[in-house]
């Protein structure tokens, strides 16, 4: 009788777990369909943008606020959501933003005009802030901390897959329906979304303790990324001759002072300034940057030198750019995996050395690159990214305190947009830069126009800065796990650390 009840108990047990299980994956799902469909918008839209400009009758100059709007807003209201999040429900607070991003997607496939789509694209963007900043968290709360790693990791691959099916989805919906398609197609994926968020997410853990909000800091970090993000972006459009960029950015750097003093001398801060007291948290988020600023870098020079140099067309230069995505998609579940097993640190480590040893390797490529020496170079850098990206992450929200789950996540994805927003303009200006000084032009010339030998210097010594970059950053790593083998955590227990010698 004792056998068979213990048996019982087993059964229920397994079954207990079984239920756990199979609630974690629904869950993932739920909050994968946000990830998917903020990935896919990323690229769709910039495919977009030449029809709108024909189909709404307007200019360059105010078309690329369709996306400008939409990033600005992610980069202002990112750490508010995050925040939010650890005071109230993630899981309310990701439904609202799925509802926000679902209906400012209907209004802006009905947009009669430019200024209408602009508005409705920057209410999309406070939508995808709550998407981005608390779906990470989310990943972690309803994963073991044994299996956090592979969350983290199939979160990453859809962000890739939404990556990779953008433009390829993009091209189809606009041939089919035109420029507003590519809008209303989330729709319905949001109803669903939404649904499976409020059905199948358990409830997310809230602090015992009530906190206020920090209404004097969050002006304060919005005006500093208000300028920083205005400043790049016209460093991009006008250079560093830009009066107006300058003045942006060292407002930025104003402003930030300021809100680190407010922050510092506030009870109960937006952002508590101890948390970068950790090594895993400062020096990660540094990594995910660096990361992301080569990334934006790469993605941005590659088409020139595949259309401008080799000549391909736009058909073949899509296939080949989405080799990388395809890439992560595949590896970062994988390395998920295997950061849950050998440590989070040691295989982004490895990451970061496949990432700077591709880099080097398209360094290389010349007008006599082949499509097989292509895919030869491009394949250690689309690895170097997957293995790099989720057990960094993992890294990071392993060290964040149990209270500080959304404003870890949040600064995760500020650093992100952080660091991919300033990527393409500086790598961009140190192509052009390079490229135009190679030859006897002119320096106002569009680098567009240089001969294809100055494009080919420009590359190669681009993605040679690139590459060092990446290493000085592996280096970094290096420390990092060293530091993790000694069990220093802090840069208080470093200086005592070092101390020693």
């Amino acid at each position: 009788m004792l056998v068979r009840s213990k048996s019982q108990e087993e059964e229920l047990h397994e079954l207990g777990q079984e239920t756990k299980a199979s609630k974690k994956w629904w869950a993932t799902l739920g909050i994968g369909i946000g990830v998917f469909i903020f990935a896919l918008d990323v690229y769709i839209v910039n495919l977009a943008l030449p029809s709108m400009l024909e189909s709404l009758h307007t200019s360059f100059a105010i078309i690329q606020w369709v996306v400008l709007s939409y990033l600005l807003a992610i980069a202002i209201f990112v750490m508010s959501a995050a925040k939010l999040g650890d005071m109230w429900s993630k899981k309310r607070l990701y439904i609202i933003g799925l509802v926000v991003f679902t209906l400012s997607s209907l209004f802006c496939g009905l947009a009669p005009n430019v200024g209408v789509l602009i508005a409705f694209r920057a209410l999309q963007g406070l939508g995808a802030a709550f998407i981005s900043g608390l779906g990470t968290a989310m990943i972690v709360e309803v994963f073991p901390p044994e299996e956090r790693g592979l969350g983290l990791g199939i979160r990453a691959g859809i962000f890739g897959l939404g990556i990779m099916l953008g433009p390829t989805a993009g091209g189809l919906l606009i041939g089919l329906g035109g420029w507003p398609l590519i809008f209303l197609v989330n729709v319905p994926i949001g109803i669903v979304g939404i649904l499976l968020v409020a059905r199948l997410v358990p409830p997310s853990k809230v602090g015992v303790v009530k906190q206020r909000f920090d209404a004097i800091g969050t002006l304060i970090l919005t005006l500093t990324l208000t300028c920083f993000t205005l400043g790049i972006t016209l460093l991009q459009s006008q250079g560093f001759n830009s009066h107006t960029a300058v003045t942006f950015l060292v407002l930025s750097v104003i402003s930030l002072a300021c809100f680190l003093i407010v922050e510092a001398h506030v009870l109960e801060p937006m952002l508590d300034l101890r948390i970068f007291r950790s090594l895993e948290i400062s020096l990660g988020l540094a990594l995910r940057f660096l990361g992301n600023f080569v990334m934006a870098g790469a993605i941005f020079i590659l088409p020139f030198f595949l259309e401008l140099v080799q000549h391909y067309s736009t058909e073949k230069t899509s296939l080949l750019l989405a080799i990388p995505p395809i890439i992560i998609v595949l590896t970062a579940p994988i390395a998920g995996i295997l950061s849950d097993r050998f440590g989070p640190r040691i295989i982004s480590l490895i990451g970061l050395v496949l990432m700077a040893s591709g880099c080097l390797l398209i360094s290389t490529f010349d007008t006599e690159l082949t499509v097989p020496n292509y895919i030869v170079g491009i394949i250690p850098y689309g690895l170097g990214v997957g293995m790099f990206q989720s057990p960094n992450n993992s890294a990071i929200m392993g060290a964040a305190p149990k209270g500080q789950l959304g404003i870890t996540s949040g600064l995760l994805s500020l650093s992100r947009i952080l660091g991919q927003t300033a990527g393409v303009p500086l790598v961009g200006t140190l192509f052009s830069c390079v490229a135009i000084a190679s030859t006897q032009l002119t320096p106002n010339i569009d680098v567009t126009h240089a001969p294809v030998e100055a494009l080919v210097f420009g590359t190669q010594a681009t993605f040679r800065v690139i590459a060092a970059l990446l290493m000085a950053s592996t280096l970094m790593a290096v420390a990092l796990w060293w530091l993790e083998q000694k069990k220093v955590n802090s840069f208080g227990e470093l200086k005592i650390h070092l101390g020693k010698f």
